[in-house]
């Protein structure tokens, strides 16, 4: 417990030292390199070679020895030249829903005539790596996944780059710490009740449909795009004629969204229950609003709207 404990705070305090920012060429000051396990084994045969070498004046075995050295040494050099120039640059970054894996994409770019192969990348900490190549002169791209188990506003974590190419014996990495930062909406309620009953519009109005499609209120001549589960079938089967259901019309009451109307205590189960609803009246198509306390979106739908709630539901 007392070595894991140090560990963290150790990494903590090298973490802090990092500065934030969304990209970064990798110089000989940011990269680092140490031998591998087999790189240890390789040292240490080497040293047994030439032991063994001076014991019995082998000639061979001196040609040998200093022959694997040499790779050794080359491979060395190939390996951190792999990181060293590299220039990474993280994309934007999607707002996701607490529980579920937010992707972070990575561009690789590499101003080198060669190759940069077998560049692995992941979340510090974390042993899931995503392994690419970065062509001569050329992008690549990389899809880091982590899971942030809360709602809020997250700094994208800390990630890790690093290479063993091309003989494993020396592994090369680099510790990144993005400045951008990730927003997580609240995790859905999986069984959600249905919609709470609406208000009556401000002043009483209602929505009438125009006389010339010849149909009660909350029909409309059909128009490009409208999903097809809003056309009416019926109708459409007597004159030849699509009209869809205009849902805009239909509603005759606001539909607002609020604390109060969850009927639940914990804060985080009546952001869950807010969550579905905002998901589920955004896929009916319904203009809904959203009443938190000291806040007040109004009516309305659509993806940014629907964004608006959620952002709402996230920084509560």
């Amino acid at each position: 417990m007392k070595k894991t404990a140090l560990r963290g705070r150790f990494q903590r305090w090298f973490e802090n030292r990092l500065p934030l920012t969304d990209n970064i060429t990798l110089t000989q000051r940011t990269v680092y390199i140490l031998p591998t396990r087999p790189g240890f084994m390789l040292g240490a045969t080497l040293l047994l070679l030439l032991l063994a070498s001076i014991n019995y004046q082998l000639n061979l075995g001196y040609l040998l020895t200093f022959l694997l050295a040499g790779c050794a040494l080359v491979g060395m050099h190939v390996c951190h030249g792999t990181l060293r120039g590299l220039a990474m640059n993280l994309l934007a970054v999607d707002a996701q829903f607490a529980g579920s894996s937010a992707i972070i994409g990575i561009n690789l770019q590499s101003r080198r005539r060669s190759i940069r192969h077998g560049i692995g990348l992941t979340v510090l900490g974390s042993d899931q790596w995503v392994w690419t190549d970065v062509p001569a002169q050329g992008n690549a791209t990389v899809h880091v996944a982590f899971k942030p188990e809360r709602r809020g506003l997250h700094r994208v974590p800390t990630l890790s780059a690093e290479t063993r190419f091309p003989l494993g014996t020396f592994r090369v990495w680099t510790v990144w710490r993005p400045a951008a930062q990730v927003l997580i909406y609240p995790a859905p309620e999986a069984v959600a009740p249905p919609l709470p009953a609406g208000e009556p519009r401000a002043g009483g109005a209602t929505s009438t449909l125009p006389q010339s499609t010849g149909e009660a209120d909350g029909v409309r001549a059909y128009r490009r795009g409208d999903p097809m589960k809003l056309i009416v079938w019926k109708k459409a089967a007597q004159t030849d004629e699509l009209v869809s259901r205009d849902a805009q019309q239909v509603q005759r009451l606001e539909l607002w969204l609020d604390l109060q109307c969850t009927g639940l205590a914990d804060p985080e189960r009546q952001l869950s229950r807010l969550c579905a609803w905002v998901l589920q009246a955004e896929k009916l198509e319904l203009d809904y609003g959203l009443r938190l306390n000291g806040l007040e979106i109004k009516p309305a739908n659509g993806q940014a709207h629907k964004s608006q709630c959620l952002q709402a539901l996230a920084l509560y």
